[in-house]
């Protein structure tokens, strides 16, 4: 061949003379066998396929909401707690506030289409107990949360284990000057009673249920469209600083259970659970707060509010409690002359027919 033509092909390079004399050489990757490209497109293609079935169930998407919304709560939150226990001049209590509060608006933001972002055990109990949600997404929602809550308390713990062995001295306690389980769960002071606490976590957490409901329940006067994160977050922080001290304002078995069985398995011990037999207090009392908060507000609020007229696709005139009214005659004019009248006896008068009930696609929100 001439100077510049081809001179030799092998291995995926093409090699030829240049104008000059000089050798020169292109590489050509080796092409992929179209068998083996289908092949693991028929390896693939079923675990994908399948995969994707699974994530679009809807308890799979709800749980997994659930999970990584409370997960970032509570990261946040313990987050800040660390910062309070641990840190000299890093924390304070309103810095507390306002990590679970921020904590719990972005959380909102994170699964609030999916599955409305409880993250709070005692939130969705109240929803199932007055149908608002199904009791067969009730186990869904709750293990959700507790295991998010879960991997963020363990998450913490890895992030912060060389300030807590260097605050405790190596010695993980619950109670004393050098406590540490106290970060990842609420314990309650030397003045508090047991009762005395469970009365406090009724109260705040029906205050908490209570105040969700006005913010959402469109028939009242609801946070405006894309800003109802940010004020629940700012209802989470006014609850700590006014309401908080007493218990820490568990409110929410998901925030406390989790975190405190994590600490019984990380060396805390079996005393997270003895004292003061305080364990189970924030398991059973945001239950009954949240519940008997929602109970008010649907009787005292929600059954007084108003409803809106409704507007049928057929309009028909009432008065006198739904008598039907004929439509008004149009004035008798005569256009032609030729037209003669018509008698309407008794006999052969049209019935009036009844009127028909609301069709089914007129909704009514029922909270």
């Amino acid at each position: 061949m001439g100077a510049r033509g081809p001179h030799m092909v092998m291995h995926g390079s093409w090699s030829w003379m240049g104008a000059n004399g000089s050798s020169r050489q292109l590489y050509i990757p080796p092409m992929r066998s179209p068998r083996s490209t289908c092949r693991a497109r028929m390896i693939l293609s079923p675990v994908v396929i399948r995969m994707q079935a699974i994530m679009q169930k809807e308890m799979v998407r709800e749980f997994l909401a659930e999970l990584m919304s409370t997960f970032v709560m509570m990261v946040f939150g313990l987050g800040s707690v660390a910062h309070m226990v641990l840190g000299e001049n890093f924390g304070s209590f309103l810095g507390v506030n306002l990590g679970f509060g921020f904590g719990v608006a972005i959380g909102v933001h994170v699964a609030g289409k999916i599955s409305g972002a409880h993250m709070n055990a005692a939130v969705t109990f109240t929803n199932c107990a007055l149908g608002n949600l199904s009791w067969k997404k009730f186990p869904v929602y709750v293990l959700g949360q507790f295991v998010g809550s879960f991997l963020a308390a363990a998450s913490i713990y890895g992030i912060f284990y060389a300030a807590i062995m260097d605050y405790s001295g190596g010695h993980l306690t619950v109670t004393g000057p050098v406590a540490t389980a106290n970060i990842f769960a609420t314990y309650l002071p030397e003045y508090m009673t047991l009762w005395r606490g469970f009365l406090d976590e009724v109260f705040v957490t029906g205050m908490l249920q209570l105040c969700l409901f006005a913010i959402t329940d469109k028939r009242n006067n609801p946070a405006l469209p894309g800003t109802q994160a940010v004020v629940i977050g700012i209802l989470i922080v006014v609850i700590g600083v006014s309401l908080g001290m007493n218990t820490g304002y568990a409110i929410n078995p998901s925030r406390d259970l989790p975190p405190r069985f994590f600490t019984f398995i990380a060396g805390w011990g079996t005393e997270v659970f003895r004292v003061k037999n305080w364990w189970w207090v924030p398991v059973v009392a945001p239950l009954l707060g949240a519940y008997l908060g929602g109970i008010i507000y649907v009787v005292f609020i929600g059954s007084t509010i108003p409803r809106e007229p409704q507007i049928l696709e057929n309009p028909v005139e009432y008065e006198d409690h739904q008598t039907p009214v004929l439509p008004k005659t149009m004035p008798h004019q005569t256009a032609n002359p030729s037209l003669a009248s018509v008698s309407v006896s008794l006999d052969n008068r049209t019935p009036v027919q009844p009127i028909p009930p609301l069709s089914d696609n007129i909704q009514v929100q029922q909270f």
